[in-house]
């Protein structure tokens, strides 16, 4: 077997990565990654460099691994801004560490791509190697953000101490509509959902749905801008720029969403999702102005709305954000795992995500409670 580490994206064929990525997680696609990459908003520049590893057996690919050198833990969505600081305190070096992730999207799927599923001598060969590639380029340690479950097992076998979150997804259960999704709900939570769409509604908002191929530049333009008045409300702004979102417009037609809300015939707001045949990922958000539930709708009824429309199983709506479940969404565990070069700190860190765990767990039960649905799901007409 041949390790090789590589600082482009480009520099591995198409066609070769796309096999092992599949066409499950649309943001592991090569063409994803070259789009963040030659635009500018993944670079050494931005704090990520890329460090993407493959394994060659007889000269072919069997293994591949999305991989970033850092220099701060911005975009990742997965917060060691404690552990930076402890190490700092220490008279130690956080950063640089190796990130093994997709830039800025927090969303679950495999870390390791493997020709055959099962090949876990390769699967360990990448871990091993990017650990490998820590201790020689003097990084601090190595992370993997928002792997698979199913991964978790080989990632601890590697020395990994794994790490639990929680985000907020929906599940379709083949609802034949919207209304009758609304039917497994509590009658005072379907009055409230159908509330916030009624405002939005009575407020002579209406939406379209565009698909990559149908979004031209202005309608990109229009977007960005969007998301950008939304990014600056909060003090920063957008990771990607309009160059990414214009690129993968044109190389992942099939993959991209745009939910566009009009009033007056007028663009006002606009939602960015990536769609898979199974799934849908809510992205990005942008308005001109606050307009009364036009968030939730947007985001959130819109999509669902989209995914028992076209059949798709799973809707994941990004991160945080308690508001969702309310609206139909479930809490979820998500993870990531974390190898130290400093043996004293992996053991801190040890101790830490166990307690982090049991308290997670709590949240999760103390959220689920909050839910909107009937415990029979039949949908009390009362």
């Amino acid at each position: 077997m041949r390790l090789t580490v590589h600082e482009a994206i480009a520099d591995i064929a198409p066609d070769a990565w796309n096999a092992l990525a599949g066409d499950t997680y649309p943001f592991l696609r090569h063409e994803f990654l070259l789009a963040a990459e030659q635009t500018g908003c993944v670079s050494e520049d931005a704090g990520w460099t890329p460090r993407h590893l493959t394994l060659e057996r007889n000269g072919r690919l069997v293994a591949a691994m999305p991989l970033y050198q850092k220099e701060h833990s911005w975009g990742e969505f997965v917060f060691d801004w404690a552990w930076a600081r402890a190490y700092e305190q220490a008279g130690l070096r956080y950063y640089p560490k190796l990130v093994s992730a997709v830039p800025f999207t927090p969303a679950p799927s495999r870390r390791l791509l493997l020709a055959d599923p099962g090949d876990t001598a390769a699967a360990r060969a990448l871990v091993d190697g990017a650990i490998e590639l820590a201790e020689r380029t003097a990084c601090s340690s190595v992370h993997v953000l928002f792997p698979t479950h199913e991964e978790l097992p080989l990632l601890r076998d590697a020395g990994l101490q794994v790490r639990k979150d929680c985000q907020f997804h929906w599940h379709n259960r083949d609802y034949a509509d919207f209304d009758q999704f609304l039917q497994t709900f509590t009658a005072s939570k379907r009055k409230k959902a159908r509330r916030d769409r009624r405002r939005v509604s009575e407020a002579g908002i209406r939406f379209r749905r565009l698909k990559g191929a149908e979004i031209g530049t202005e309608t990109w333009e229009l977007v960005y801008r969007f998301v950008s008045i939304t990014f600056m409300r909060r003090g920063s702004l957008p990771y990607y720029n309009l160059d990414f979102f214009l690129r993968i417009g044109e190389t992942l037609p099939d993959n991209i969403l745009v939910i566009l809300a009009e009033q007056d015939a007028e663009p006002i707001a606009a939602a960015v999702f990536f769609e898979s045949p199974t799934a849908l990922y809510g992205r990005y958000w942008g308005s001109d102005g606050h307009h009364n539930a036009l968030h939730f709708e947007t985001c959130y009824y819109q999509g669902i709305d989209y995914c028992i429309d076209k059949g798709l199983q799973l809707f994941e709506p990004g991160t945080q954000g308690e508001h969702k479940i309310s609206r139909g969404f479930a809490p979820q565990s998500t993870w990531s795992a974390h190898w130290l070069a400093h043996p004293q700190f992996l053991s801190a860190i040890e101790n830490y995500l166990e307690e982090e765990a049991r308290y997670v767990d709590r949240y999760i039960e103390t959220v689920d409670a909050r839910s909107p649905y009937r415990d029979d799901g039949s949908g009390d007409e009362s």
